[in-house]
């Protein structure tokens, strides 16, 4: 038997002309001194960057994206690098959450638009790497990620601090008063010490995880630091591999099943990873085609281990996880709860991929028979206050409060919070709830990471260290405490959050998957005829956005994006 056929290139539709029309997509083309033989069928790999020197966990992809150049070349490709809207999570306001959406629409419309043959995905802040996946899952062509990698641990007077975990910690030791502001300052330059993302299990090292873990990245991508060189050999390999994916026609949509999702949910919950996972991949699944539900977290991860012993959860930083032996050695100590045969973007299955991954430190990666949380995957709540359903991570949280019922003390928006949290009358204790309303999708708008509100000083003086919390927003990964979130149907949306008021009991019951308001659907009626929807934007993105943002448990995509409109060639343009 022969070879197989390789597929036909779409980049020829452009490249492979004669007449006006070859000459008008080639000769462009020919001013940066590509010679003619580059556009004589080889593979046309776009280079999705999201570079931005606003975004500086991604500032070192300028070099990045010349290793994998490098290895498009090797294999015979023709790499064209492209930019897209880059999301940095620490300077972007409202949220980077409102952008993800737009960004995704960003990237599947470049692809679609150009003469691209398979993609790229540099990647590493937080949105940056959904709104990648998403965009090119809703064409689908050959594609890879490539995630940046950590940032150096952070250090500060001799002891390990985390991206985003020492800040919270930090600032709550400031407003009790036993640290003194020029410390906090002090401790700025000392967490972030070089490029990459959060070092902790945040949000983007939780989703670099999710790529590698649902097989859309080649091995170690995860874990390596990002200056180390060996994210660049990887991004050498990726170039090299993505030639091959489009000679193979291997698209994200043979990657992305069903099995691959439920690995990757698995995988959340034995790294202790963030919240906002679950709404990313519920996102994702949707782009590409494959049923999955809130209620998938509960029943597919909650019971899961947490193995990592890395902050917000555990102690060490992900350079450790690194050294060691990164997220091959710790899917191979849950190989037994996951679908091994899952194809993986390097041609191989995951089981292929694990089935030798040493580990080297067990302080870091746990045993399966040894872990740090027993139970550590996301918990999916529901009750009158929720019956869409909300989310909390157990493993972050105080078990203690796990099982509590107290008075909520309301605040209706997040400036309401800003102006009376840190004010001593504040009528608050420990046994109280903290409800924040309005932070949801069309809340805020955007759904900002603001769920994990910071204890009154009055209470952290008395050495109140958690409290129950309970919002529509989200709080970022590398957060902790007993924070409720992802409560659907939102405040804004007119969910029962809306009704609550200060004095009504909650109860919240993690074990029993329970979230009541503890108010008659009789008075919850009266309520709403006197409730009062917040204003809308009336113009631009944030207008399209709230009109069209779907609710927290399906993911808060926009409903005209849910799915996918492929890689066909669209008409010429002259």
């Amino acid at each position: 038997m022969g070879s197989p056929k390789k597929p036909q290139l779409r980049s020829q539709s452009w490249f492979g002309r004669e007449g006006k029309q070859g000459f008008y997509y080639r000769s462009w083309l020919k001013s940066a001194g590509n010679p003619h033989d580059m556009f004589d069928g080889r593979p046309v790999i776009g280079i999705c960057n999201t570079w931005s020197e606003l975004t500086p966990c991604n500032g070192h992809f300028r070099e990045l994206a010349e290793f994998v150049k490098r290895g498009v070349y090797e294999a015979g490709g023709f790499p064209l690098e492209f930019p897209v809207m880059s999301l940095g999570e620490t300077q972007v306001r409202p949220t980077a959450m409102l952008f993800r959406n737009l960004v995704s629409m960003d990237v599947e419309e470049s692809i679609r638009a150009n003469p691209i043959d398979g993609v790229v995905l540099l990647m590493g802040c937080d949105k940056t790497t959904p709104a990648l996946l998403m965009g090119a899952a809703s064409v689908d062509l050959p594609s890879i990620g490539l995630s940046g990698g950590p940032s150096l641990s952070g250090n500060w007077r001799g002891k390990p601090i985390g991206s985003g975990t020492g800040v919270i910690h930090m600032s709550e030791m400031v407003r009790a008063g036993t640290l003194t502001q020029e410390e906090f300052i002090e401790a700025e330059a000392c967490m972030q010490r070089s490029t990459g993302s959060c070092m902790t299990m945040g949000t983007a090292s939780t989703m670099a995880s999710m790529v590698e873990a649902l097989g859309m990245s080649l091995p170690e991508n995860a874990a390596i630091p990002a200056v180390d060189s060996r994210r660049s050999r990887l991004a050498q390999l990726t170039g090299r591999r993505i030639v091959e994916m489009v000679h193979e026609d291997l698209r994200m949509s043979k990657v992305l099943t069903r099995s691959a999702f439920e690995n990757a949910i698995k995988t959340n919950a034995a790294i202790g990873g963030s919240t906002n996972a679950v709404i990313h991949l519920l996102a994702l699944a949707g782009r590409i085609g494959v049923p999955l539900d809130l209620d998938d977290w509960d029943q597919l991860g909650s019971k899961l281990p947490c193995l990592l012993n890395l902050k917000p959860s555990g102690q060490f930083l992900m350079e450790d996880f690194f050294y060691a032996g990164g997220l091959p050695a710790l899917l191979r100590e849950i190989a037994g709860h996951l679908h091994l045969d899952c194809l993986t973007v390097n041609g191989r299955t995951l089981g292929d991929n694990i089935a030798d991954a040493p580990c080297w430190d067990h302080d870091v990666i746990r045993p399966l028979a040894d872990p740090i949380r027993v139970e550590a995957g996301i918990a999916v709540l529901r009750g009158n206050l929720s019956p869409d359903g909300a989310v909390i991570k157990p493993s972050a949280a105080s078990p203690a409060l796990l099982r509590h019922r107290g008075p909520a003390v309301v605040f209706e928006n997040i400036e309401d919070f800003k102006a009376r949290i840190d004010d001593e009358a504040l009528e608050i204790d420990e046994n109280s709830i903290m409800v924040l309303k309005n932070c949801g999708p069309r809340g805020y708008p955007g759904m900002a990471e603001v769920g994990n509100m910071p204890l009154p000083p009055k209470l952290l003086r008395k050495g109140i260290t958690d409290m129950v919390r309970i919002s529509d927003a989200r709080m970022s990964g590398t957060a902790y405490g007993t924070v409720v979130l992802h409560t659907s149907p939102e405040a804004a949306a007119g969910g029962n959050l809306a009704l609550v008021r200060d004095g009504d009991i909650i109860e919240l019951d993690v074990p029993g998957r329970r979230l009541h308001l503890e108010v008659s659907d009789d008075e919850l009626a009266v309520r709403r005829a006197q409730w009062t929807p917040p204003p809308a934007p009336e113009r631009g993105w944030a207008k399209l956005y709230i009109d069209h943002v779907q609710q927290a448990h399906l993911g808060a995509d926009l409903d005209i994006l849910v799915g996918g409109s492929g890689a066909d060639v669209p008409r010429d343009s002259h």
